[in-house]
């Protein structure tokens, strides 16, 4: 198994952060372009005491709670045109703290994601700590091992750094 975390400071309120985290139409925009990720399908399950939505993506934009399912395209090399699908469901969930998902189809033979939300203050400044926490396994063996330390891990890296960029100009 393996674990990669990252931390972004982003000077908005909690409840903004988590709000542009929680809409899965946001995910294009945080992601490299050479990516080219495209949303294929949402089944929305609203949090509770929010107002129930069933949505596609062109519906507008949902606030996905646990239950919710997220279907994505994606180039997984940079430089080739082949696509990955993948899909996600959000597995845990409270508002304003934290989300969790799962990958139940795609690339990796497991993988976990917590985005985790805090309240924190920084040289006077009101913000909000975004926390990544990603446990995952490439499978493969020998071979998925290589695969993690040349082309995986510094590809989670360079993405993250990517999503910290964009972030920043969209927030």
């Amino acid at each position: 198994m393996h674990r990669a975390e990252f931390e972004q400071w982003v000077a908005r309120p909690v409840e903004e952060v988590f709000l542009f985290f929680a809409n899965p139409g946001n995910l294009p925009r945080i992601m490299p372009p050479w990516m080219r990720v495209e949303l294929l399908e949402l089944k929305v399950t609203a949090p509770p005491g929010v107002q129930e939505v069933t949505a596609t993506v062109a519906d507008g934009p949902p606030f996905a709670g646990a239950g919710s399912e997220l279907f994505a395209s994606y180039r997984v090399i940079p430089v080739l045109p082949f696509r990955a699908v993948s899909a996600a469901r959000i597995t845990a969930f409270a508002m304003n703290k934290y989300f969790e998902d799962i990958q139940t189809r795609g690339p990796f033979q497991s993988w976990h994601h917590r985005h985790e939300f805090r309240p924190e203050v920084r040289d006077g400044t009101a913000g909000t700590l975004v926390r990544d926490v990603i446990e995952y396994e490439v499978g493969f063996g020998k071979l998925g091992d290589l695969a993690q330390r040349l082309f995986v891990a510094p590809q989670l890296r360079r993405t993250f750094q990517y999503r910290q960029r964009a972030l920043a100009k969209l927030l």
